[in-house]
């Protein structure tokens, strides 16, 4: 979810280095970038670490399968972040764009990434619900997806393909470190309130003291000396323990979306 550049992602593999020989557990990195469908990863049975949007966890229905147990969730170290387990969504424009704000988004053409995104599509339906409803339940011009991730949002909004589109805050620090020039060829005109980080999550058949070690571990990723240049190109402080309490007000915001009768992007 956020190997940004190929320089970002041989830093996310040092650290998932680190955290098997520290949790002495044997965890080989596996590819899976767009289009292989993340719903596939989570719900595999060999499933040792990955990341996962808070909200398609706690709205878990699959029966065919058990939800992941959640591991520990990422601390950004971006001012905005408070050393917190948090993050939002940025909504970008085109940097030479009219918009300034949501109001002059009616009409407009609108990016999302997949519906059981929290950044990349829930968080920007609860933000908009209210207006949406008192315009009588529509607010865009066009919607336009899945186009599956924040990089395929950037690229369309550069493009002119979509005027607008939903950035997982975190992913969008990480473009602006080590990508500026795309960066600031856009430009947030808003960004929703925060809401728990998207967690590291095990297989639920990975026996509890295996998962106890891997939280352990990653707590310790802050303060390990090793990890200094590591923990400065992730633009992360460290990790947090987290639990069901903290994913749980993502469907509640989300259900008052829907309880005004926007419950899609539209």
């Amino acid at each position: 979810m956020y190997a940004v550049t190929l320089g970002v992602s041989a830093l996310w593999d040092r650290l998932f280095a680190w955290l098997a020989a520290e949790a002495d557990i044997p965890l080989a990195v596996v590819p899976h970038a767009a289009p292989l469908p993340l719903p596939a990863l989570w719900k595999r049975s060999d499933l040792g670490c990955a990341f996962m949007c808070g909200y398609p966890w706690t709205t878990w229905n699959d029966e065919s399968s058990d939800r992941p147990a959640l591991v520990a969730a990422p601390v950004p170290s971006p001012a905005r972040y408070q050393t917190l387990p948090v993050y939002c969504t940025d909504i970008v424009v085109r940097a030479d764009a009219g918009y300034t704000s949501i109001d002059d988004l009616r009409g407009a053409r609108f990016g999302y990434t997949e519906t059981h995104s929290q950044s990349g599509y829930q968080a920007s339906r609860r933000l908009i619900a209210s207006r949406a409803t008192r315009s009588g339940g529509r607010w865009f011009g066009d919607v336009v997806g899945p186009l599956q991730t924040p990089r395929a949002i950037v690229d369309a909004v550069i493009d002119g393909r979509i005027d607008a589109g939903p950035l997982d805050s975190y992913w969008h620090d990480l473009l602006r470190l080590h990508e500026p020039a795309t960066a600031a060829r856009t430009r947030t005109i808003a960004s929703t309130p925060m809401t728990a980080s998207p967690p590291l999550v095990a297989s639920a058949r990975l026996d509890t003291p295996r998962r106890a070690r891997l939280s352990a571990a990653l707590e310790r990723v802050a303060t390990t000396r090793e990890l200094f240049d590591v923990r400065s190109g992730l633009l992360l402080h460290g990790f947090a323990r987290v639990g069901e309490d903290d994913y749980a007000p993502l469907s509640a915001s989300n259900d008052a979306g829907a309880a005004l009768g926007y419950r899609v992007l539209q």
